[in-house]
C-alpha cells in the first residue's frame, strides 16, 4: 500500500480512537486550552485530548521529533489536517510559543534554550506572552526604549511593553530591549524571561468589546541570566522580524473563521434563520433578501479563494521559500476580511446585534456585537493595514520610498 495512504489509514483510527466525543465538536471561547504552569480545563476532556495529541507530538506536527514534535513532512501534515477536519477535531492547543516563538527558537535559539523550551511548548507546560510594543513605540516597533543594561552574569531590565496580550496568564515572555543606541535597528536584542520575575507587574486593558485579553506590562530592575539572550547580542530585529511573519501568517488566519455567531452553521443558514427563505418555484430555500444574499456568495467565494491561497503558500514555505512580505499580504487581506464577516453578521442580526446584556438578546446575540467591536482591532495588531501596505508597496511592487 501507499505509504501516504497506509499513513491517512492509522492517522484516521488513532484520531477515532484518541479524540474524546466533546472534542468533535465547536470549541466555545471559554473552552480554549491554553496550558502553562497552571491550565485551565473547562471541560476535563480537553486535558484528555492535549495530552494525547502531545505525547504523540500532533500539537506540532512539524516539528523535529528530538524535542517531541510529530516529524511529520508536509503531505503528512496536510493529511493530519484533513482527517481531523474531516473528524471536526478541536485545537488541541492554543500556544504563542506555537505560531510565533517556537519557530524562531528552533532557527536561532541554543541547543540549551532548545531542549528547556520547546518540549514544555509542545506539552502545553508553559504559555508564553509577547513583549514588543511599547507606548512609544508601536508601528514603529524599532524605536523601543526598554533598556537591557549588561550587568556581568546578567542584564537588568527596565521599560514598559503594551498591548502584551493575556501577559497577565502568561509563564514566560520573549521581549524585545535595547542594548545600544548606537543605531535604531542594530542595538535591539531578544530576552526571554519569566513572568514571575521580581519587579514585572501586569494591568489588564478593558477593549471596547467588554474584554481584556490585553495588558500593559511593566518591568523595574529585572535581572534576567545572560543565558536567556536568544541570538547575538544587538541582533534581535533578525529574529523580530521573522517572528512577526509568523504572527502576521496566524493573525491572517482569522480570516478564514466561522465566527462566533454561526458555530456550527454556515453564515447563509444564520441568515435564513433570522431573515427567512423564499421561493422562485424553480430554486427553494433562497435568503429572502436578494442584496444580502449577493453579499454572502461573495464574502463566502473570497473566504475560499483566501483560503487555498493561504495553503498554497504555506505549503510553498514548508518547501523551503520565503515568506517575507507574503505574510504581510496575507495578514492585510485576513484581518480586513474578517472585519468584513462581522459586518455582514451585523446585517444578518439586525436590531438583535445591537444589545449588550439583559433579557430579549441570546448569548449568540451577545457575542456578534463584540466579536464585531472585538474585529476592528485586528487591523492594528501585528502591524496595522497602513504599515502592511507600506511593505507591500516597497518589497513586493518595488515602489520608492
Amino acid at each position: 500500500m501507499d505509504k501516504l495512504k497506509l499513513f491517512r489509514q492509522e492517522t484516521r483510527a488513532w484520531l477515532e480512537e484518541n479524540c474524546p466525543q466533546s472534542m468533535r465538536t465547536p470549541m466555545p471561547e471559554d473552552e480554549s486550552v491554553w496550558g502553562g504552569r497552571n491550565p485551565e480545563f473547562k471541560n476535563p476532556e480537553s486535558k484528555i485530548w492535549m495530552d494525547n495529541m502531545a505525547a504523540r507530538g500532533w500539537t506540532t506536527p512539524s516539528w523535529p521529533k528530538e524535542y517531541g514534535g510529530g516529524g511529520l513532512n508536509r503531505k503528512e501534515d496536510r493529511i493530519l489536517k484533513e482527517e481531523m477536519s474531516r473528524l471536526g477535531c478541536r485545537n488541541p492547543l492554543m500556544s504563542f510559543g506555537i505560531w510565533m516563538l517556537g519557530p524562531v527558537l528552533l532557527e536561532y535559539g541554543t541547543d540549551e534554550q532548545k531542549q528547556e523550551f520547546i518540549p514544555k511548548i509542545i506539552k502545553g507546560e508553559i504559555r508564553w506572552c509577547q513583549g514588543y510594543s511599547e507606548p512609544g513605540a508601536g508601528s514603529d516597533l524599532a524605536s523601543l526604549a526598554t533598556s537591557a543594561i549588561d550587568k556581568g552574569d546578567h542584564f537588568l531590565v527596565n521599560g514598559q511593553k503594551i498591548w502584551t496580550s493575556f501577559a497577565n496568564k502568561a509563564d514566560w515572555i520573549f521581549c524585545l530591549v535595547r542594548t545600544s543606541t548606537e543605531t535604531k535597528h542594530g542595538g535591539i536584542s531578544f530576552l526571554l524571561f519569566d513572568m514571575t520575575s521580581p519587579g514585572v507587574e501586569t494591568r489588564p486593558i478593558k477593549l471596547i468589546s467588554g474584554s481584556s485579553p490585553f495588558c500593559e506590562t511593566f518591568i523595574t530592575d529585572v535581572k534576567v541570566p545572560k543565558d536567556q539572550l536568544m541570538g547575538p547580542l544587538n541582533e534581535g530585529w533578525t529574529i523580530a522580524k521573522k517572528l512577526l511573519q509568523h504572527e502576521r501568517t496566524m493573525i491572517s488566519e482569522m480570516g478564514l473563521g466561522s465566527g462566533g455567531a454561526s458555530k456550527g452553521q454556515t453564515m447563509g443558514q444564520k441568515a435564513k434563520e433570522y431573515i427567512g427563505e423564499e421561493s422562485d418555484g424553480q430554486h427553494k430555500g433562497k435568503l429572502a433578501d436578494p442584496i444580502l444574499r449577493g453579499q454572502i456568495a461573495e464574502h463566502e467565494i473570497k473566504g475560499k479563494a483566501f483560503s487555498l491561497t493561504l495553503r498554497r503558500a504555506m505549503e510553498e514555505a514548508k518547501a523551503g521559500s520565503s515568506v517575507d512580505a507574503t505574510a504581510s499580504m496575507f495578514k492585510l487581506y485576513g484581518t480586513e476580511h474578517n472585519k468584513s464577516r462581522y459586518e455582514l453578521y451585523m446585517k444578518i442580526f439586525g436590531h438583535q446585534a445591537l444589545g449588550w446584556e439583559g433579557e430579549g438578546f441570546s448569548s449568540k446575540e451577545l457575542d456578534v456585537t463584540r466579536q464585531w467591536l472585538r474585529s476592528k482591532g485586528n487591523s492594528i495588531e501585528g502591524g496595522t493595514s497602513e504599515v502592511q501596505l507600506n511593505i507591500i508597496s516597497k518589497r513586493v511592487l518595488g515602489l520608492p520610498s
